[in-house]
């Protein structure tokens, strides 16, 4: 029996990935003990899932950041410079990671190191207790990718590429370590040596094909069997009404304008709009006036089940959020994607280049194009065709349960090295 730590930022988007929560389940359902360590936040979430939680008191992940302050007032330039250095600040805050190895090393330092660190690919910490307790570390969710050539970098990446190396220096010098689970060059990131499990496909990844390093792993995915009947309110709905899923995930929900206009033109295409905004406040009156700008049929909720709702979909509009759009792949269903941030923007790329559904801006939104958008969609055998084919080919890849062997398969291989 092997001892798995899953190590993960404490927001639901960052136990999946696209699968890795489920591949932890495959493991420990393989007789091996696997246990996730991440903030308190996600406790309910991982103990439902069946699997051993460990609160950390730090995971060196800084949520919510600071509030953007206004940038209309700014040159262009430092408004994006602003928004970079808050993503850094994000997972990459020394004193926040350097609290959060600290607790990870002495954690596995007094008897209870396992065989083998996993983490989500923005989990400094993880990476830097893993060196220290001379683990082999997997990441699960992103690619390795070979370093970004300096000279095609923008002047504003070239400048946060100097400070995330200075900060990085600092904490290798803190622990003492060289940094064998980060990636050189201008802008570093968690990078395991051994192996990143991908829970798409190899052609997903068709524009960063020359940059694709070879400990990547792509192991698709299918759609889950709901261990649960659907909801009361799911089977209120007729069978035969098609669905419109519409969603920001966990973290973007304060967006109530993307909602409303979203489920009217989900509406208007005579399919029902299934509204999912997250647990986060929203104050009262602003829900109210949501409510009120909502049509009548459609369905307003805190969260749903993907593996119940997208079977009877007929089309999904959400920001682009690896969890999510994997969920909507496997289920074969076509996509609108606004993304919001970071990554979202690179998925709603890969939506679009597969042809499996389109990238919209937010000005796109506010311009009407989520109606034209979505019927041009709804009225393309192709993207239709094309949806289904991808799904096929995600669910030839393995998915968690593949990863869970990997997983076993990587173990192996650093015992022997």
């Amino acid at each position: 029996m092997a001892d798995f730590w899953f190590v993960s930022a404490p927001l639901p988007g960052h136990l999946d990935w696209g699968g890795l929560l489920r591949t932890a389940q495959a493991l420990q359902a393989r007789g091996h003990r696997v246990s996730w360590l991440s903030g308190p936040q996600v406790a309910r979430t991982l103990t439902r899932a069946g699997l051993d939680f460990i609160p950390l008191r730090e995971t060196g992940w800084l949520w919510p950041p600071p509030p953007l302050p206004d940038v209309s007032q700014l040159p262009p330039q430092d408004a994006v410079m602003l928004r970079y250095r808050r993503a850094l600040d994000t997972w990459l805050s020394v004193d926040r990671v350097a609290a959060a190895s600290e607790e990870l090393i002495e954690r596995g330092r007094n008897g209870s190191a396992p065989d083998m660190i996993v983490a989500d690919p923005f989990l400094s910490a993880a990476a830097l207790a893993a060196e220290a307790l001379d683990l082999p570390l997997v990441v699960g969710g992103w690619p390795a990718q070979a370093a970004l050539d300096e000279e095609r970098l923008l002047a504003v990446q070239k400048t946060l590429g100097e400070d995330s190396r200075a900060r990085l220096r600092q904490l290798l010098e803190r622990f003492g370590l060289k940094g064998r689970n980060f990636s050189r060059g201008a802008t570093p990131s968690v990078l395991s040596p051994l192996l990143h499990l991908c829970f798409f496909t190899e052609n997903w990844y068709a524009e960063e094909r020359g940059s694709l390093l070879p400990q990547n792993a792509y192991v698709g995915g299918a759609p889950s069997i709901p261990p649960d009947e659907p909801p009361p309110w799911l089977k209120a709905i007729p069978a035969a009404a098609p669905l419109a899923l519409i969603t920001l995930g966990t973290t973007f929900t304060g967006d109530l304008g993307f909602f409303s206009w979203a489920a009217q033109a989900a509406a208007k295409l005579d399919l029902i709009p299934i509204v999912v905004i997250g647990w986060q406040p929203v104050a009262a009156e602003r829900k109210t006036e949501l409510i009120d700008a909502l049509p009548a049929r459609a369905r307003l909720l805190n969260w749903v089940d993907f593996h119940h709702v997208l079977p009877r979909a007929r089309l999904a509009i959400h920001h682009g959020g690896m969890g999510t759009t994997h969920a909507v792949l496997v289920h074969g269903v076509p996509q609108l994607v606004v993304p919001h941030a970071a990554d979202q923007r690179a998925q709603a790329r890969r939506v679009s280049q597969a042809k499996v559904g389109l990238h919209l801006s937010a000005h796109d939104v506010r311009s009407g194009a989520l109606l034209t958008g979505a019927r041009a969609l709804l009225n393309d055998a192709r993207v239709q065709q094309g949806a289904r084919d991808l799904a096929i080919e995600m669910a030839g890849g393995g998915g968690p349960q593949r990863a869970a062997g990997l997983l076993l398969d990587a173990l192996e291989r650093s015992r022997a090295s």
